[in-house]
């Protein structure tokens, strides 16, 4: 059985799938599958796509086409129809080091089981830097704890290696109306409430950010997308380990989403002191997004 399939979710994007798929070819081990999730591309993606796979490269490639509806949606899509053990998603703009798949692999025989989540390992950017800090050298890691700055270092990207099953327990994830940036690492958290991830200080991905790629443009994303957003600040509110600064800034960016919302976005369990003190911050923050987004 395949072991692990590679998702990438690509959305008019054909130019750059053509590096992500040069990675695929190039891979030392070839037992995975390469699941591509179009969502809503209007170039020539469906043409290129499956002018591959009609030919032979030693991995099985899998194409689906979905309405667009942003990243979150994509994942979904992919979690739905993936049937292997484990699976990672490299973006359409990223690519993998010719050995990843084998390292994975090999990895995750020598110390993988179900008492694990997957793998959490490293993004490196085209210059070869890893993006942010190598992660602590310790067996395994929980990602909430590295969110709320547990082990004081700068987090960057990571790659996450998942295993299927946990995926399909979280997902789908919810989708709003109109709202295209509800990010995927919402499912991570969601797993590691209960399991922490190997930790794999290596290099899995190339990363190389586009001008109208999520990173930069989080403030239109979070004007644009405030339900989403509101939605994870509430899950980030019920992490009890969580330092009180930590709480205070995602009290502050759960009243900007609901400002922007215009409506309350179903808080519960709050703090009454923290969430009445970060009320004028939040209404701070939420003029400035709409002063810096202004068309």
């Amino acid at each position: 059985m395949v072991p692990i399939t590679v998702f990438t979710p690509t959305y008019n994007r054909v130019e750059l799938l053509n590096r992500c798929f040069e990675s695929m070819k190039n891979q030392t081990n070839k037992n995975f599958i390469w699941m591509i999730i179009d969502d809503g591309s209007t170039d020539n993606t469906a043409e290129v796509v499956k002018d591959w796979m009609k030919k032979c490269y030693g991995f099985e490639i899998k194409y689906f086409y979905k309405s667009n509806g942003g990243l979150h949606t994509a994942y979904n899509e992919a979690i739905k129809n993936i049937e292997t053990e484990l699976c990672v998603c490299i973006d359409s703009d990223d690519f993998m080091p010719e050995d990843a798949i084998e390292r994975i692999l090999g990895f995750w025989e020598k110390y993988g089981d179900e008492n694990y989540a997957g793998i959490v390992g490293l993004d490196y950017n085209t210059k070869g830097e890893v993006i942010g800090d190598p992660l602590p050298a310790q067996k395994s890691i929980n990602l909430i704890d590295l969110l709320i700055g547990k082990y004081h270092i700068n987090n960057g990207d990571r790659k996450n290696v998942v295993r299927t099953k946990l995926y399909k327990s979280v997902a789908p994830m919810k989708s709003y109306p109109g709202e295209k940036n509800f990010n995927p690492h919402y499912m991570h958290l969601l797993i590691s409430r209960k399991y922490d991830f190997l930790v794999m200080n290596e290099n899995l991905c190339y990363v190389e950010y586009q001008p109208e790629g999520m990173t930069a443009s989080i403030l239109r994303q979070y004007r644009n997308s405030p339900r989403s957003f509101a939605e994870i600040r509430k899950l980030y509110l019920t992490f009890e380990s969580a330092p009180l600064k930590f709480k205070i800034k995602q009290y502050i960016h759960y009243w900007s989403s609901c400002i922007l919302a215009g409506k309350w976005c179903g808080l519960k369990n709050y703090n009454p002191l923290l969430l009445v003190i970060s009320l004028p911050l939040g209404c701070v923050l939420a003029g400035y997004i709409c002063m810096k987004t202004r068309k």
